[in-house]
């Protein structure tokens, strides 16, 4: 099966990782679908998604499949940069759609938990109504609408809390502020499913075997809230004694306001029966890989 994968950060990596067999994913099931698998690798400047002309080259090389991990992340740059947000991510999986539509391949698309309004209490499946509140998560919505009115053979895959070794994310931000401040205040008021990168990107390898189309939510095991994220995190990382104090999100401003309980379930991939392991055990992995217990 040869597949494109276009996007290099943490999500990215790791599927580069899974697909060339060597995958940071505990379960190993890399080394089981690798060498099932021929990959291609599209870049920037090279191969910018943002530009309609990438439906051609996707036709041209033919893939069996195209996985779209490339995004514009920054959420809070997105309010005040809405054009490259919406060039990023509602224009580019729309010519990829196209490539894909022309040449019969499979697209695999990465969206967010962010396309939901996180009512609090609220807990979102994968068929559940999408109310995107900011531009980030406009434009991805805009982005899965196109994909699923273009593309006959399409799996999105949405994510929250992406983390993965060598990126910067909120486990990164902490251990780095921790470090400099000796002291955190995290807000304790916004929930979501801490994502492993390696962990989703072994279950996007195992869902393509599968040859099932759909809308799917592929996060770790589990839910909480940024204030715990980050308690797990420092004592994964040796720096349990550094103090934190919850607050809520209206004490920590920003451009763009997140969902406070986007929480998503995994029912179509766990009746395929594909789980990810309980987001405690990948933030262990995480810190083992990434940080060293400081002594």
């Amino acid at each position: 099966m040869h597949v494109l994968l276009i996007g290099e950060g943490q999500l990215g990596s790791a599927l580069r990782a899974v697909f060339e067999g060597n995958g940071l994913s505990s379960q190993r099931t890399d080394a089981r679908v690798a060498p099932r698998f021929r990959l291609t690798i599209w870049r920037r400047p090279e191969f910018d998604i943002a530009h309609p002309e990438i439906a051609e080259r996707v036709a041209a090389l033919a893939p069996d499949v195209v996985i779209n991990a490339a995004a514009w992340t920054n959420v809070d740059a997105a309010e005040s940069n809405p054009d490259a947000a919406y060039a990023v991510n509602a224009l580019g999986p729309k010519y990829l759609a196209e490539g894909c539509e022309q040449c019969g391949a499979a697209l695999v698309h990465v969206s967010t938990n962010e396309v939901f309004p996180g009512q609090p209490g609220r807990f979102y499946r994968e068929y559940d109504p999408c109310d995107a509140r900011s531009v980030y998560a406009r434009s991805k919505l805009a982005g899965e609408r196109a994909v699923m009115a273009l593309c006959r053979r399409f799996y999105i895959v949405r994510v929250a809390w992406l983390f993965g070794p060598g990126g910067v994310n909120f486990p990164s931000k902490i251990i780095a502020a921790a470090d400099q401040r000796g002291a955190l205040r995290v807000v304790a008021d916004e929930f979501g499913n801490p994502t492993y990168a390696p962990d989703a990107a072994d279950a996007i390898a195992r869902l393509i075997l599968t040859n099932r189309f759909g809308v799917y939510h592929l996060v770790n095991e589990g839910w909480c809230s940024r204030y715990e994220f980050a308690c797990q995190v420092l004592a994964n990382s040796g720096r349990s004694h550094i103090p934190v104090t919850p607050i809520s999100h209206e004490e920590w401003p920003r451009p763009a306001q997140p969902p406070l309980h986007a929480v998503l379930i995994n029912q179509a991939a766990a009746a395929l029966g594909i789980r990810l392991r309980p987001w405690q055990e990948a933030v262990e992995s995480y810190c083992r890989r990434a940080f060293m217990p400081t002594k």
